[in-house]
């Protein structure tokens, strides 16, 4: 459905990242000397867990090409990883005395002596150096030469139904580099990676909500259909608008003046300009200035249709629009990926991070922790880091799949939003009444029943389980710091007797029957595109709403970045800056009614009329307290303006 951002998920979820290894490098550290011999270092993480001895099928050609991207340790990984946490720390004397992109990298980034033994060495291989940055070197060649390089066969394995190259045992650089190298990535070819350059696709089909709806919560009773929790419930918010989100999240006088906020997606919507300036327009907020909204785009696309380009557009939509909504004074900058693999969205990153085009970045996007691999997520980690220590703070949608058993088979969380230096925003259905007053806040899950045929009952009332607010603990990412004290251990533990890092931190309106109105161009039955609107949710609401609301907090301390936020907000919990968002707020249980176009345009084909329970997260539970659904809550009146006294 349109109105849960899984679909564009999906197109990472899918594409974007390899299988999972134990033991991740959760800050990003250059592994361990190597245990096979003193003259190399295993590069952990870089042979993948299903590349096992039963899924062999033998040594790969040594002729086959492939394509490899090997990342950079720095001078300084373990001085980095410090000097990220210092300045993050309310109570260290470090707190927010950050570097700029230039000082950061000569402090921390590698040198160009580390640069030019990499190059030397790769090339020694017999590998062909096609790109070199601060970040990584890129490189193309054979099978023989790479495993040349990174000293290691590399093998046939069979995952699946298909059969992919990976390493047979792990990769490793020579110990004469210094641990110059932090991984490399591209060995393992899992999922198949295009290589030509696509143009982007026209944009999506039409997507229309139908009616009736609520215009606030509780406007419109569904009189006529059956009761829910012995009651009559109200129909589905038509979509909130920034005006009520404002209200709801303590925005007062604030606007986000002057402060930057980025947006990372992949692709880039052909209409973004239109359709925010459009929406704003109808809506009440502020007209954007000159300068106000611009893109940053990769010169060419790839893997367009693997990765559902066109979806992405709405996704892109949705976080320019909830951010200039809530923000409407601060400035956005739209960082689009050349593809929704990592290395493509790790590359966005790092153009904000190394130019430091903003303070508060929103990502919409992510894949199950299964699918990340202790190679990414040290390259991931890198990256978050060094927007640590230049003052940038990175906020990750929780994912819509709840604790993921649904959609996996297997209770996980999702990741980058596992990473214990970005800050993990999870979802609530948020209740705004007449006058824009806040009501109440529930974890946000839903579970759907059908209306009967004879239209008297709700058929499997409650129902099934249809998405939610990801959260959970981690397998792989060790308790941060800052969730000491704070979040139970029988969460923090449900893993690892030593503590492992959980999801979310922190919470806003995700629930798409309690959701956000975007507009946007689609393409009509007709083939004409034109601007419609209709409401959506999913925790990639929720992140931007969040990120927003950061630019109204940064815009009180007097234009002073944050930075990287969890330390703050963890030493903020308990406090009267947070709605504590539990999942029964009224002491019933809360439903919705939704009605629904069976062709999702017009009522050509009829109509889809439903119950939606509210805060039944699959076995996640918002409770008194930090929770796995909403973390510390939703901000409250007093969030924005608790930043204005440090």
């Amino acid at each position: 459905m349109r109105s849960n951002r899984a679909t564009a998920r999906a197109g990472v979820s899918l594409a974007a990242t390899l299988p999972l290894l134990a033991g991740a490098l959760a800050l990003g550290i250059p592994a361990a000397h190597a245990t096979d011999g003193p003259s190399r270092d295993t590069l952990a993480g870089t042979r993948p867990a299903w590349a096992t001895a039963t899924a062999d099928k033998g040594a790969a050609s040594d002729s086959s090409q492939l394509s490899a991207r090997v990342y950079l340790a720095g001078r300084d990984a373990k001085g980095l990883a410090a000097y990220a946490r210092s300045v993050s720390d309310p109570h260290s004397a470090s707190y927010g005395k950050y570097l700029s992109a230039k000082k950061a990298q000569a402090r921390f980034g590698a040198t160009k002596a580390q640069v030019t033994a990499v190059t030397n060495w790769l090339k020694s291989a017999g590998l062909t150096v096609t790109g070199t940055t601060q970040h990584y070197v890129s490189v193309t060649g054979d099978v023989a030469a790479a495993e040349k390089a990174f000293g290691t066969q590399l093998h046939n394995y069979t995952k699946g139904k298909k059969t992919y190259r990976a390493p047979s045992k792990t990769a490793s650089a020579p110990a004469a580099l210094n641990g110059a190298v932090l991984t490399v990535t591209g060995l393992d070819n899992a999922p198949h990676k295009a290589t030509h350059a696509d143009q982007l696709p026209p944009p999506d089909a039409v997507f229309k909500n139908s009616g009736p709806f609520s215009s606030y919560y509780g406007s419109n009773t569904a009189s006529t259909l059956p009761d829910a929790y012995g009651k009559k419930i109200p129909y589905a918010i038509q979509g909130y608008t920034g005006k009520q989100l404002r209200a709801a999240y303590g925005a007062g006088k604030r606007t986000g003046k002057n402060v930057r906020v980025a947006i990372t997606d992949a692709f880039a919507s052909p209409t973004i300009a239109f359709d925010a300036a459009t929406y704003a327009g109808k809506h009440g907020d502020a007209a954007y200035t000159s300068g106000q909204l611009r893109q940053v785009l990769p010169d060419t696309y790839t893997k367009t249709e693997e990765c559902g380009a066109a979806g992405w557009y709405g996704e892109e939509t949705l976080d320019v629009e909830a951010v200039h909504a809530v923000a409407p004074g601060a400035s956005i900058t739209y960082v689009g990926a050349a593809s929704c693999y990592d290395d493509d969205l790790l590359a966005s990153l790092n153009k904000i991070v190394d130019g430091h085009l903003a303070d508060i970045v929103s990502n919409s996007w992510g894949d199950i922790e299964a699918n990340q691999t202790p190679d990414l997520a040290a390259a991931y980690d890198q990256t978050f880091q060094f927007g640590a220590v230049e003052g940038i703070g990175f906020y990750f949608s929780s994912g819509d799949n709840g604790d993921e058993v649904a959609n996996t088979g297997t209770k996980q969380v999702d990741t980058p939003a596992n990473s214990a230096w970005v800050t993990a925003v999870g979802g609530t259905s948020l209740a705004v009444g007449k006058g824009d007053k806040y009501l109440w806040e529930t974890g946000w899950g839903t579970e759907k029943a059908a209306l009967s045929t004879d239209g008297k009952s709700w058929t499997g009332f409650p129902g099934a389980f249809t998405s939610g607010a990801g959260g959970g603990t981690s397998k792989t990412v060790a308790e941060p710091f800052y969730q000491k004290g704070v979040v139970p251990n029988a969460l923090a533990k449900a893993n690892n007797a030593a503590g492992n890092r959980v999801v979310p931190d922190i919470s806003a309106i995700a629930d798409p029957n309690t959701g956000f109105k975007v507009g946007q161009t689609q393409t009509f039955p007709d083939g004409t595109e034109q601007y419609s609107e209709y409401r959506i949710g999913g925790t990639s609401l929720a992140a931007p709403v969040i990120a927003a609301v950061q630019a109204l907090a940064q815009e009180a301390r007097g234009g002073k970045a944050i930075g990287f936020a969890n330390p703050s907000i963890y030493s903020k919990f308990g406090s009267k800056a947070y709605h504590d968002v539990t999942d029964n707020p009224t002491g019933s249980g809360l439903a919705v009614a939704r009605v629904d176009f069976a062709n999702g345009f017009d009522a050509a084909d009829g109509q889809v009329v439903s119950v939606r329970s509210l805060g039944k997260d699959s076995s996640l539970k918002a409770v008194k307290g930090y929770d796995d659904v909403t973390g510390v809550g939703s901000p409250a009146p007093g969030y924005v303006d608790s930043f204005s006294r440090r």
